[in-house]
């Protein structure tokens, strides 16, 4: 996937200015900065869920220019090609964790219940809670309902997979259990953008970090490069970041 020249504004305020991006597949690229950097805006653009003031967005099947008009079925076609993880997980309370699952597909893909219901199953048992399947929200911790909302991505079978800072709301050892699930989706080569806080993940599973700034790119590269970076606001940022 290519961005460029995402521009995205809310009033007077520049949250992306004109942002070039190059997303590789089977990669697994992590976007970090601080708060109000333009990290969860851009992650948001690219699903459209905030349309982009400017800039194109190419998917593999050429430029759209996402700053025009847009219409429904080129929205649902880029919407198609991805899938949000949120920090808040966003299940249905009056659904289990099984018709949360399979909701989209149904509804979506036009999914047979029986089909969607089996492929369901084996995603849920993918992130380790086959034996939650009946289970509703408000029965599951935070860690196993992020797990859930990560299965429900997976059952739309996205090309994309963006990841809202997906561990910030939960204590240390439930997000633990949500990286462990990220991690092995990243051994899969599957495509994931995730923004984040957390320097350990971006060490352990990032392919490629990209360091955003009063909706710049600073610094795009290899973790390596992030961490063994001398640039004084880097520097600053992994300090503050690695004292928290």
């Amino acid at each position: 996937m290519r961005l460029t020249g995402i521009r995205k504004t809310f009033g007077e305020l520049v949250a992306l200015d004109s942002v070039d991006l190059e997303i590789a597949r089977g990669a697994t690229t992590v976007l970090l900065g601080p708060s109000g950097s333009g990290k969860s805006t851009l992650l948001r653009c690219i699903n459209l869920l905030e349309k982009p003031d400017a800039g194109q967005i190419d998917m593999g099947s050429g430029p759209i220019d996402v700053g025009g008009k847009l219409s429904p079925r080129t929205v649902r076609e880029i919407r198609s090609r991805s899938t949000m993880v949120f920090q808040q997980f966003n299940l249905f309370p009056h659904l289990t964790a099984l018709g949360n699952v399979t909701l989209a597909p149904i509804e979506a893909l036009g999914r047979s219940r029986a089909e969607a219901e089996a492929t369901g199953r084996e995603l849920l048992a993918k992130v380790g809670l086959a034996d939650k399947a009946d289970a509703y929200p408000d029965r599951l911790s935070g860690g196993q309902q992020q797990r859930v909302a990560i299965a429900r991505a997976l059952a739309m079978d996205p090309d994309f997979l963006l990841f809202d800072e997906p561990t910030s709301a939960l204590d240390p050892e439930l997000a633990a259990e949500v990286v462990a699930v990220l991690a092995a989706l990243a051994e899969e080569n599957r495509t994931l953008v995730v923004v984040t806080h957390s320097l350990a993940f971006a060490r352990r599973v990032a392919d490629r970090v990209v360091f955003l700034e009063d909706g710049h790119v600073l610094q795009d590269g290899t973790p390596d490069e992030f961490f063994r970076s001398e640039d004084e606001r880097l520097r600053r940022f992994r300090e503050v970041i690695g004292s928290v």
